[in-house]
This record gives C-alpha cells, sequence and structure tokens, in this order.
C-alpha cells in the first residue's frame, strides 16, 4: 500500500503543472496559471500532435488485433502437447525473452536484421542483395510488433495455461462420447472457458491501449524519424523533457489518461451487459 501510494497515487499531485506555465525552477507553488491554453495543441489541431496520435492509434489497433490473440494461441498449442517434458522446454524457451531489457532486444534485432547483421551478412555471402529492415520506415510498424511478440507473447501464455488447467477434464470426456473432435472441443470447451480471463485481460489492455512502447519506440526513433515512430509517450518526451515545454507535456499526459479510465469503465459495462464479471463487479 506504502509503495502504490508513493509511486502511483502521490504523482498525480503533479498534474496541476497542466494547467500551469510551469518552470522547473519555481516549481508547482510559485508558477503561474495557464488555465487551459496547454491543452490548445489538442483542440486546435496541432499536426505534431495529430501525427502522434495517428501513429498511436494504429500501433494499438495492430497490437489489438495481431500481438494479444498471440499468447492464447500459444497457450493452446502448449496445452495440446501430449508430452508433458517437450511443453516445459518450449515454455521455458519461449519465457526467456521477458526477461530482457528493451535495450538489450533492439540490439539484439540489430544484429540479427541490421545492415551489418547476421541475415544480410549471409545474403551478401551467397550473392543476394541485403534487405533494408532496421531504419526503413514502411518496415517499422511490422518490425515494432515483431519485437513485442518475440519479447512477451511466451510470458503472456502463463495466465491463460493456468486457466486452461483448471477446466474439468469431464467436459472434454463428455464432448468426445458426444462426437465432438479436437476442433469441436476447442470451441465449445476450451475458450468458452477462458472467455472470463480474456474478457478481462481485453478490459485492462484498453486502459494501456494508449501506451504502445515508449522504450522500444524512443530507441529507435532516430533512425526512422519522428514522423513514422512519433507516439503520445514519446510526444510527452520529446516535448516536455527535452523541450522543456512542461505544461503541454502535462496537459497530452492528462487527456491520454482521462481517455484510458474512460475506455476502461466503457468496456467493463459492456461486459456486465454480457453477463462478465469483468474488472469489478456491477
Amino acid at each position: 500500500m506504502l509503495v502504490l501510494l508513493a509511486f502511483q497515487y502521490y504523482p498525480l499531485w503533479g498534474n496541476i503543472i497542466a494547467f500551469q506555465d510551469y518552470q522547473p525552477y519555481l516549481g508547482i507553488g510559485k508558477s503561474l496559471w495557464s488555465g487551459f491554453d496547454n491543452f490548445s495543441v489538442i483542440f486546435s489541431g496541432d499536426p505534431e500532435f495529430l501525427n502522434a496520435v495517428r501513429n498511436t492509434l494504429i500501433l494499438t489497433l495492430i497490437q489489438a488485433v495481431i500481438v494479444f490473440p498471440a499468447p492464447i494461441v500459444v497457450a493452446l498449442v502448449l496445452h495440446s502437447l501430449l508430452s508433458n517434458k517437450l511443453r516445459q522446454i518450449v515454455q521455458t524457451i519461449i519465457y526467456l525473452p521477458h526477461f530482457m531489457s528493451w535495450v538489450i532486444v533492439v540490439a539484439v534485432f540489430q544484429q540479427v536484421l541490421g545492415g551489418t547483421g547476421m541475415i544480410n551478412n549471409w545474403l551478401r555471402g551467397h550473392g543476394y542483395d541485403p534487405l533494408h529492415i532496421i531504419g526503413n520506415v514502411e518496415a517499422f510498424r511490422a518490425l515494432l510488433t515483431s519485437q513485442v511478440l518475440w519479447k512477451d507473447t511466451g510470458w503472456a501464455t502463463i495466465l491463460f495455461l493456468a486457466v486452461l488447467s483448471q477446466i474439468d477434464r469431464s467436459l472434454y470426456e463428455a464432448s468426445a462420447v458426444d462426437g465432438a473432435g479436437r476442433w469441436r472441443q476447442t470451441w465449445h470447451v476450451t475458450l468458452p472457458g477462458m472467455k472470463p480471463i480474456i474478457i478481462l485481460l481485453l478490459i485492462l489492455k484498453l486502459g494501456d491501449s494508449l501506451t504502445v512502447g515508449f522504450e522500444q519506440i524512443i530507441l529507435q526513433q532516430q533512425a526512422v524519424g519522428v514522423d513514422a515512430s512519433e507516439v503520445l509517450d514519446t510526444y510527452v518526451y520529446n516535448n516536455g523533457i527535452l523541450g522543456g515545454d512542461w505544461g503541454v507535456a502535462a496537459a497530452v499526459g492528462l487527456v491520454k489518461s482521462a481517455v484510458a479510465l474512460a475506455l476502461v469503465l466503457s468496456a467493463n459495462k459492456l461486459a456486465h451487459r454480457f453477463g462478465e464479471e469483468g474488472v469489478y463487479r456491477g
């Protein structure tokens, strides 16, 4: 509780600088009030802000369609393995990237896919043209998605595997007696058993949907440029920390948090309408 209060709730007081012409050397108490002036970049259609919003929404959609279902698929595949030893080996291998920092993950991808990386060196050695992936604007979103999949998919399967282990085996036996094959069992037994945790994680993901990987992107932003890689988090960093426009950065961050909260509450309300418990009971 003390950790949550110190690092999650107490910093919320800092959102007040969104309504100030904040100067670090004066502090919150002595900085002049500016009202809603800092929010003008949001409502006046600032091109840099709109570009950050567009990139954020595109990456959010990609992650919702590709990244979120990936652990579910992997969990189903691992659950179907007959050999427990093979399942444990595969689980151990796919868990490992989660414990690497984004600095290491980006470095690994550069060593493999970079201009002088392993793949391009092999292609040159066999008379083929090298691939331009790292630093390629058109391939940047695909690169980000592949990095997230490689790093976090294995770790995210833990919850789904735990749920799968709790499904009553007699349901599979009864469906087999009724003539259901593996696909029918998956559709009518496995997926319904996973539905509550899928809905819960989807609701929580909505709250984090506008956060698409600050560290991952900022480490690679210089290679592709701001136009292709700027998202809301890097916009706050570049304009606030680097640009010194603290009030505007805080205003953008505050609006982003408010939208995320609204998404979570709306999704939870929708889950209640479909008979699910969601994050909390209605």
